[in-house]
């Protein structure tokens, strides 16, 4: 199950998750409206996203591990784009 808005920024951040991870389960929310005047939010939107993903990749991984695994999957998006990204990884059974 796949969730998210359709702007580029969240479709390649699904691309590159999906290529790298193979989730059984991936969401991914563009919250950006909610961060308007903060820090970081971008007029363009697509700077502050969710992520609820499952992948057997995780298994035996710790929760900074998932992390650092989604981060490198992403690459410089995370540098670039992406201010802030809520992570909720689990592997499958979890």
């Amino acid at each position: 199950m796949r969730t998210t808005s359709t702007g580029p920024v969240a479709a390649e951040m699904i691309r590159r998750l999906e290529a790298a991870l193979a989730p059984t389960r991936l969401t991914l929310t563009d919250d950006s409206e909610q961060h308007r005047g903060h820090g970081g939010y971008n007029p363009a939107g697509e700077s502050h996203f969710s992520l609820a993903i499952e992948s057997p990749a995780f298994s035996n991984m710790t929760r900074v591990q998932r992390q650092r695994a989604i981060y490198a999957a992403l690459g410089e998006l995370m540098d670039e784009r992406v201010h802030a990204l809520s992570i909720k990884a689990s592997a499958p059974g979890e």
